[in-house]
């Protein structure tokens, strides 16, 4: 701090390893001024040294939040404000605790990083800084050309997802007595420290989002998986669309699929290159693998299901309880299972008695998330939630209609159950379809036996 200055050879609490050390160091001394004498002054750096170091890689914005933290840790606690500059013992231990530190820690940075008082801040700064991090992501993946086939930007009209996804973020902030900041009268509330390490504990992007752009921004030479962060998004040659998820949105979802189907993505259907069809549906999913599904209905509603196993066509619910349901947007939410029933996937097709369609939690004609057979139209009911995924009315209206609808494998393609295995969908149940003949009725899915071109 004001008087912080290390001494040569002084130590400082810091979790790198050596190698990692040595990164910090080689830094540190890229950005310190070489005009201070070593035998008067230890090396530091200003802000003006971090913007040029930087570059365009981070919004002005943030790298000044980043100068803040650091310039304001107080090593000896004896500071009356923040230095003139970042010297190495400050900038060691704040790069310490944002990229290795516990919550904790991490959070008397981010504290830094928000304002310069020493008590609580106001919940409005929080919403800001949270604001200013999602943007800072986005901002840096696109500007090191990591996006990984995604876009950054959704569709015109569409609520910003930085703004979504900052909200859906700062929802997760708690009073002391475990009550939501929920709504604007809320952002005059004071949040003290315990309050901002309990929300980076829960809320886990945002120790991720300050890791990425630290590493991301500095180039660091540290190792940094960002696969299980932006998955590699894989469309068969020919196919290039669109897709109606923007890569924060994306980033969101994946953060809540098990960790070994978090770096791939394989579109299996979209009605915009397979056509307006339950039947192309049908021919596509089925022994895929898990999967996840999502539309946007008529009045800008973006939301869907992840289902954690292969889909079947079958008269009877599959799944387990991994499954969940999702909104994108106007709001970002992940709703799970609630163990009430194990409603968690219906697919079914062709038989007259048994209703024909996709479904996700609920029950027969009151299910979490319905679409019909008759393709562009669906339900969502919910009242007060569903009873499997305790999640509200996903779409504008109970029932609506969509024109857009996307399905995309995850995770290896290679341990797909579809592969070679020679059987129709009309094979998947075959004591459904004896229990169909015996009863003297036909099968109605004749049209399926063969899976549409590739």
């Amino acid at each position: 701090m004001g008087n912080g200055k290390s001494r040569p050879g002084q130590t400082v609490s810091s979790q790198f390893l050596p190698a990692e050390q040595a990164e910090m160091d080689r830094l540190f001394d890229a950005l310190s001024s070489e005009k201070s004498s070593p035998n008067t002054s230890p090396r530091s750096f200003s802000l003006k040294a971090l913007k040029s170091r930087i570059a365009e890689a981070l919004p002005p914005e943030m790298v000044t939040r980043l100068y803040d933290g650091m310039r304001r840790v107080d090593l000896t606690g004896k500071a009356k404000g923040p230095s003139e500059s970042v010297f190495q013992d400050q900038f060691t231990v704040s790069m310490s605790h944002l990229l290795k530190g516990n919550s904790e820690e991490k959070s008397l940075v981010i504290l830094k990083m928000i304002s310069n008082t020493e008590g609580p801040v106001k919940a409005k700064d929080v919403q800001k800084f949270t604001e200013d991090l999602v943007g800072s992501v986005v901002h840096v993946l696109n500007h090191r050309q990591e996006l990984r086939g995604w876009t950054q930007k959704k569709a015109p009209g569409s609520p910003p997802s930085v703004q979504v996804l900052a909200a859906q973020l700062f929802s997760e902030m708690k009073l002391a007595d475990g009550k939501k900041l929920l709504g604007p009268q809320w952002l005059d509330c004071d949040c003290d420290r315990a309050m901002i390490e309990h929300w980076v504990f829960r809320a886990h992007l945002v120790a991720t989002f300050l890791s990425v752009i630290i590493h991301r921004g500095f180039l660091l030479r540290l190792s940094l998986n960002l696969a299980t962060l932006v998955p590699e998004r894989q469309v068969d040659p020919g196919q290039e669309f669109e897709s109606i998820l923007d890569v924060l949105s994306v980033i969101y979802l994946n953060s809540h699929l098990p960790r070994e189907q978090q770096h791939r993505w394989h579109l299996l259907f979209s009605s915009e290159l397979h056509g307006h069809s339950f039947a192309q549906l049908c021919g596509r999913i089925p022994r895929r693998g898990p999967c996840v599904l999502l539309l946007e209905d008529d009045d800008g509603h973006v939301f869907g299901g992840f289902a954690s196993c292969s889909w079947e066509i079958k008269p009877q619910f599959q799944g387990d309880n991994k499954c969940f349901l999702f909104s994108i947007s106007p709001s970002m939410a992940v709703h799970t299972c609630t163990g009430y029933n194990n409603h968690y996937m219906y697919l079914n097709h062709g038989q007259q008695t048994i209703p024909n369609g996709l479904g996700m939690g609920g029950q027969h004609n009151y299910f979490g998330l319905w679409l019909d057979v008759d393709f562009g139209k669906g339900h969502s009911k919910a009242k007060p939630t569903c009873t499997t995924y305790n999640s509200p009315q996903l779409s504008a209206k109970e029932d609506f209609r969509f024109e857009k609808m996307e399905v995309w494998a995850v995770g290896d393609t290679s341990g797909q159950e579809l592969a070679n295995s020679g059987k129709s969908i009309l094979d998947v149940d075959p004591e459904a379809q004896i229990l169909l003949e015996m009863s003297g009725r036909g099968r109605h899915s004749q049209g399926l036996r063969e899976v549409p071109d590739e």
